[in-house]
């Protein structure tokens, strides 16, 4: 590893899997599966979206996707709601059950993953997404060139 860089992006990559380990075992106390629970958490609070709007919002592929909502249909957690004006859109919403699982098991999640940063002040936060907006915007700027 004689490239500097190196270090960088293996510390950037320990600390997603670290925080990733410390969320998705507290996803799972709930009896969601992390990809579950992203759901939920995405719907919380909406009127439902499409299923192209959830892939958007999510870090979830389109073919987990279908999957995983018809195991919350299954739970009653949400439910597919056909669009009158467009058929080939679907609408997917959290039942009553599911908007309570969502007002349950999200503020509790929050507060789990937040404890790592509760020393981190405002300035703290503002250099860390300042540089990690620059790397990305590097690596964005990286991806175009490559496209062409």
């Amino acid at each position: 590893m004689a490239e500097r860089f190196f270090r960088s992006i293996r510390l950037l990559a320990q600390c997603y899997q670290t925080f990733e380990q410390l969320s998705n075992a507290d996803v799972r106390r709930t009896g969601l599966t992390p990809s579950q629970f992203d759901i939920i958490a995405t719907l919380g609070n909406t009127e439902g979206m499409t299923f192209r709007e959830l892939g958007e919002q999510t870090l979830i592929t389109k073919g987990t996707l279908t999957g995983v909502i018809d195991r919350l249909e299954e739970q009653g957690l949400v439910r597919r709601v056909a669009q009158t004006d467009d058929r080939r859109c679907t609408l997917v919403q959290l039942t009553e059950t599911g908007q309570r699982e969502f007002e349950e098991v999200f503020p509790r999640h929050v507060m789990h993953c937040k404890q790592p940063f509760l020393d981190y002040t405002e300035a703290d936060f503002a250099a860390l997404e300042r540089e990690l907006g620059r790397l990305k915007a590097s690596l964005d700027a990286t991806m175009v060139c490559r496209k062409d």
